[in-house]
């Protein structure tokens, strides 16, 4: 029997020997409206997971043996707004109260082995359908309004037991969808669920198959991976399975960094600690840096990728990694553009990965008032992010070296502070614009501007702020001192636009 729960308007489901839980009032409104109609309607995949999760779901994904348009006609004149986006594939799309809904026809699906798309095909019975999705504790359904559980292949035990397994072989199932192995290494990092060992196996046995996966794809389901609870769990899966070798090889090769005589740490394991110590410093949602953060926890995964690339064995049995960060920065932006992220992503991801490792110079030796200027404006919007990147890349195990580090870091930021209160760093510009760059040397727009303007930038960050008078006895100087060449040529650019501008004005 349904019942009623703490939650005003909602219907308690039949409980599971240990769970029960509770169904939005608009899910069940809809599932009356189905039968009414003479249809089934049944909550479906995850938003019936995330119930025995006690998780809020996003979205409410709903199967039926209605077509697509015998659905339309349904949800017209209730659905707040509806679209046909998914019509082809049997999905109706629709909003109501808040709620983003999908509604799907019964589906069996086949896959072309070579192809990255199914061909669908609509199917009449739940079970079916439910046979064709990617891990039983997502194929399961709530028969609605009734609220009988059906759960053909065991999604509850699985869910209690937190152990991922296919409805099916899963051979079959990641040879109809091979970014289902993706998806498993995703719900270990977001639901901490272990692997079954037969789905383990299958990844291994398969993990070449997700080259035919585009990479948007991939790129989506590489998100929610390294924003989950777990990220270590899920980037280690796919690199144990050898799926990383294909869509991240670059971590992959941070296992090699282990050399039989033991000389220095294992750069891939401490690129797994540093991505979960970066994520332990995200703030809340009013905080710096909300988490999850993709671009921090991304940036941490991938700050030593350069480091097999630059290993070098030194005299003694010493193992560097010069400029490890500059090569780090440049593969970053390569393989996140073959994953087709958006540029201002890689910029940021890039960016501090190649500022990773600015800051222990300061550690070794007193950094001055311009370099600390320097530090701060070369991170820009990304120095909340490049603060914890750094405190993150410690994982010594030498507490006193730790702790040193630690401390260094604190005074760091203490004198960014001091130093922001008196200089506003995050704005930092020259003491004189381009527009009175021009006026004081009477000269045009051009080449010459830009030099001035560095020049005074460089001086402003080495020396603080300086006064509009300063400034210009600073830049009638640097002007002076200017090669002859040079300013004929801004001479010469002036005239002849003086020429251009008398013709076009006859």
């Amino acid at each position: 029997m349904a019942g009623e729960d703490s939650h005003p308007g909602r219907a308690t489901a039949p409980e599971s020997p240990s769970v029960g839980f509770a169904v939005e009032p608009v899910a069940l409104e809809l599932g009356r409206r189905f039968v009414d109609a003479g249809f089934e309607l049944s909550l479906v995949g995850g938003p019936v997971r995330d119930l025995f999760l006690r998780r809020k779901s996003p979205d409410l994904d709903f199967t039926t043996n209605a077509t697509p348009d015998e659905t339309l006609s349904i949800v017209k004149g209730w659905a707040d707004a509806f679209w046909e986006i998914g019509r082809d594939f049997g999905t109706i799309g629709l909003r109501k109260q808040g709620f983003q809904i999908e509604v799907t026809t019964y589906r069996a699906e086949a896959y072309d082995p070579e192809s990255r798309k199914p061909v669908v095909a609509f199917g009449t019975s739940l079970e079916d359908d439910l046979e064709r999705r990617d891990f039983s504790m997502n194929a399961m359904a709530l028969r609605l309004p009734s609220l009988e559980l059906v759960d053909p292949f065991g999604g509850v035990r699985d869910l209690h037991a937190g152990v991922l397994r296919t409805p099916g072989a899963p051979e079959d199932s990641f040879s109809d969808d091979p970014l289902r192995m993706m998806r498993a290494a995703r719900f270990a990092s977001q639901l901490k669920v272990d692997v079954a060992p037969e789905v383990r196996d299958a990844m291994t046995a398969m993990a070449g198959r997700i080259s035919i996966i585009s990479a948007e794809r991939v790129r989506d389901e590489l998100v929610k991976l390294v924003n989950g609870d777990a990220p270590r769990v899920g980037v280690d899966l796919l690199v144990d399975t050898g799926i990383a070798d294909v869509v991240l090889p670059e971590v992959g090769a941070l296992r090699l960094e282990v050399d039989e005589h033991h000389r220095h740490k294992d750069v891939y394991q401490h690129s797994l600690t540093v991505l979960e110590q970066a994520a332990a410093l995200e703030t809340g949602p009013d905080g710096p840096v909300p988490g999850p953060d993709f671009v921090l926890r991304f940036a941490a995964l991938l700050h030593d990728i350069g480091k097999p690339a630059t290993r070098r064995f030194e005299p003694g049995g010493a193992v560097s990694f010069r400029h490890h960060d500059v090569v780090g920065a440049k593969l970053v932006k390569k393989r996140m553009r073959e994953l087709r992220f958006d540029n201002e992503t890689i910029k940021s991801v890039a960016r501090l990965v190649e500022l990773h490792m600015r800051f222990y110079g300061y550690g070794d030796a007193g950094w001055t008032d311009s370099a600390v200027r320097r530090y701060v404006t070369d991170a820009g919007p990304l120095l909340e992010r490049l603060h914890r990147l750094t405190r993150s890349d410690v994982t010594t195990r030498n507490q006193r070296k730790a702790d040193r580090l630690s401390f260094a870091y604190d005074d760091l930021e203490q004198r960014i502070a001091e130093l922001a209160e008196q200089e506003e760093l995050a704005a930092i510009r020259p003491d004189l614009d381009g527009q009175q760059i021009m006026q004081i040397l009477g000269v045009p727009p051009g080449p010459v501007v830009g030099r001035a303007y560095r020049y005074l930038l460089e001086e402003r960050m080495e020396n603080g702020p300086a006064s509009e008078e300063e400034a210009r006895a600073k830049l009638l100087a640097w002007w002076a001192g200017q090669p002859e060449e040079a300013v004929d040529q801004e001479r010469t650019v002036k005239q002849k636009r003086t020429v251009k501008e008398e013709k076009e004005s006859e």
